[in-house]
């Protein structure tokens, strides 16, 4: 939960980088509260259309910047541009890249983006 948070703490912050710890439990605790949301739209009755409700859509625009300034640090980390996020507009092969490069450990020590998160936080 702590790394969900600090990824809402960093709201805005494009710059660093994000190690893969910090990038996947923001994904797990993002889908966690999507799901709850979703089901409690539908028994509250607030769905509006298919299976989307006022609450999360309300969720989903608060986090819209967190997730994208956390996928840039994330890309940040493998030292790779930020701009690559843009590649998810892509259907399928953009997803499939950005997942495998999700996946992947990130450079160790300084990079272009910053220095190592996982030297930082030991």
């Amino acid at each position: 939960m702590k790394w969900y948070l600090k990824c809402l703490k960093q709201y805005a912050v494009f710059s660093g980088r994000a190690r893969r710890k910090e990038y996947w439990m923001f994904v797990l605790f993002n889908a966690i509260f999507v799901f709850v949301l979703m089901f409690l739209d539908k028994m509250l009755g607030l769905n509006y259309y298919m299976q989307y409700g006022v609450l999360y859509t309300i969720y989903a625009v608060a986090v819209l910047i967190p997730g994208l300034a956390v996928n840039v640090r994330r890309l940040h980390d493998i030292n790779r541009s930020g701009w690559w996020v843009l590649l998810s507009l892509v259907p399928i092969v953009g997803g499939i890249v950005l997942l495998i490069w999700a996946c992947t450990e990130g450079t160790h020590g300084t990079n272009d983006y910053g220095e190592d998160p996982k030297t930082i936080a030991e």
